[in-house]
């Protein structure tokens, strides 16, 4: 039988500044450890530190721009673009344009603060 989420769990965020986490699939909200799936609205001028996660992350960008770091530059993922990041692959989020972004993200497995691999606590 098909299970329903009827409203998403809200996680709490790391960063600059606060950012809206809404997990319909995922540890926290459907305790499923293989898929994450949430929708992210973060505020302009967000940022967090670097990351190497064990898992691969699909971003789907559905309002605004989100800067992603990486080891060979910058990329820019507007509206109606996505991103992936891949297992052990160093990235740094942010967005630094005055809209902030509003974005869906996609992890497999499913995201975990003890699988993420955060850079030290100094944020940019």
């Amino acid at each position: 039988m098909p299970t329903l989420t009827a409203q998403p769990s809200i996680v709490p965020p790391v960063g600059t500044k606060p950012k809206l986490i809404e997990e319909y699939a995922g540890r926290v909200a459907t305790a499923n450890e293989n898929v994450s799936i949430a929708r992210i609205v973060c505020p302009p001028g967000w940022a967090e530190n670097g990351q190497q996660p064990e898992f691969a992350e699909t971003k789907v960008v559905l309002k605004g721009m989100i800067q992603v770091e990486h080891k060979h530059g910058v990329l820019e993922v507007r509206t109606g673009q996505a991103v992936t990041s891949h297992p052990g692959e160093w990235v740094r989020y942010s967005t630094p344009e005055a809209e902030g972004a509003e974005y869906i993200a996609v992890c497999v497995p499913a995201f975990s603060p003890a699988t993420v691999h955060r850079d030290s606590d100094d944020v940019l």
